[in-house]
């Protein structure tokens, strides 16, 4: 069975900084392009940051450039996203997604594969 699941969100005071985890099971993210999303309630669904396979390449949203970073550690079969400097903006369900072509995109279409979101709530 494929899944992705995310761990780490929760409340953090403004400026400070959360991780936020993506641990795959059943397949093994190496070939896999990873794609960090979020979703604020009655918005659109958000390209955060994602993860090339082979390459490593990366890219982020302009809104996040600078205070968030993507990271892999293959033996842990895991992709983390470190958020700092937060603020009340970046409020939202944060989702990671799988993309089997090692692409890695911000567009959502791109991805097969979703976790079920780990909330990250910004305090001020």
């Amino acid at each position: 069975q494929l899944q992705l699941v995310e761990s780490g969100g929760g409340q953090v005071q403004f400026g400070r900084s959360l991780r936020l985890s993506c641990t795959a099971s059943g397949f093994s993210l190496e070939n896999y392009g990873v794609g960090w999303f979020r979703q604020a309630p009655g918005r659109e669904r958000e390209g955060v940051s994602y993860s090339r396979s082979g390459d490593d390449s990366t890219d982020y949203a302009d809104s996040v450039k600078g205070r968030f970073t993507i990271s892999r550690d293959y033996t842990k079969n895991t992709v983390y996203l470190q958020m700092n400097s937060l603020k009340p903006e970046d409020d939202g369900v944060y989702y990671c997604a799988a993309d089997a072509s090692g692409r890695g995109t911000l567009n959502s279409h791109e991805y097969d594969l979703w976790g079920r979101g780990t909330q990250v709530t910004v305090t001020s």
